[in-house]
């Protein structure tokens, strides 16, 4: 016995325009692509910062290393 209930059937409208096919794959990708660039962006601000703060910390030592030799002449 095989039945078909039409309330159970997928209804398919047919081909999709060009410009709904585009705008699915972006509403698909889209934020992944977003994401990316966000991620790509706030990792590139942290090695800048991290590569600042070594600069300063290496700048201080210089600057407390011959401070040192000086009082030891």
């Amino acid at each position: 016995m095989n039945i078909t209930l039409p309330h159970l059937t997928p209804m398919h409208l047919g081909a999709l325009h060009p410009v709904e096919q585009a705008l699915t794959i972006v509403l698909a990708f889209g934020p992944f692509a977003v994401l990316g660039v966000v991620i790509a962006l706030r990792r590139r601000r942290e090695a800048a910062e991290d590569a600042a703060e070594a600069a300063r910390v290496e700048q201080t030592e210089e600057n407390g290393q011959s401070g040192q030799a000086q009082r030891e002449r």
